[in-house]
């Protein structure tokens, strides 16, 4: 063994102890987390719920990128990452490129709709997909229906209230299902003797409650969670030495600095120490 092997280990090691940024609005994007972890198990993870901005579908654009480009700002001199993951698909429509060109040295992983897989799997070519209203009305949403599904008849559903009740069930409130229904119910669509057979699960919350879903659902359909593909392309990203190094523990960073306890609860219950912002 040479004396530079040591070094170039050391320096490996350094890399990796880099954290991974999981960022999302609320406490969805720990769909993502959960595979990423899966995936990458030698890797340290920062998650990161922007609860004081939360809900984003409510915000006015132009006001909502500022916030995340500039809370960004501060994550990135706080933390160092070697990677950051946008596990929130109104995040990443709205502002992923805005985060590239502020901090160039940092690879961005967004979550964005399946509408390609998606468009690829169906078999009826009835294809909906459940989002937030901010999802639905993005040019970004529509221009990924031009490129990969034009084949297809894609409904569009925008929910108002869905990530909320997802945080609640999340944190293990009980939520109405007459209410989940009302709010699915307009993805079902049958046309020309077909039936809608693949609904794309926009927004990271929304897998949370993927079993209600399908209980709740009028026929069986395929409930596209897209977390292990985004944590797919984030480990395509990274330089892996095949070893386990030791590293801190992964944590949790709420912007509002006050998560209620059901939510601290569910972070330890995650494996997430608690951070200040």
């Amino acid at each position: 063994m040479t004396l530079v092997e040591p070094v170039a280990q050391k320096a490996v090691d350094i890399a990796l102890d880099r954290p991974i940024l999981v960022f999302d609005s609320g406490i969805g994007g720990l769909t993502v987390l959960r595979e990423a972890r899966v995936l990458m198990p030698d890797r340290r993870f920062v998650y990161i719920a922007d609860d004081a901005g939360f809900p984003y579908g409510g915000w006015e654009e132009e006001a909502l990128k500022a916030r995340i480009v500039t809370l960004f700002g501060g994550f990135i001199a706080q933390h160092d990452p070697e990677i950051a993951i946008i596990a929130c698909n109104t995040a990443s429509t709205l502002v992923l490129d805005d985060l590239r060109r502020a901090y160039p040295a940092t690879p961005f992983v967004g979550t964005v709709p399946a509408i390609k897989p998606a468009a690829e799997r169906t078999r009826s070519r009835l294809v909906s997909v459940l989002a937030t209203p901010g999802t639905v009305k993005r040019a970004y949403t529509r221009d990924l229906i031009q490129s990969f599904a034009t084949q297809c008849h894609v409904h569009l559903v925008g929910s108002e209230n869905l990530a909320r009740m997802a945080e609640a069930h999340i944190r293990g409130e009980a939520v109405d299902d007459a209410a989940v229904l009302a709010e699915i119910a307009p993805c079902f669509i049958e046309k020309d003797g077909g039936r809608t057979d693949i609904v794309v699960l926009a927004c990271t919350h929304y897998p949370f409650m993927a079993n209600v879903f399908r209980r709740l659902a009028p026929w069986p359909v395929d409930w596209l969670d897209p977390a292990e593909a985004i944590a797919r392309r984030a480990r395509s990203l990274l330089a892996s030495s095949g070893a386990q190094p030791e590293h801190g523990d992964d944590i949790a960073i709420f912007t509002s600095g006050q998560p209620d306890f059901s939510t601290r609860r569910l972070m330890q219950g995650f494996g997430l120490g608690s951070s200040e912002w």
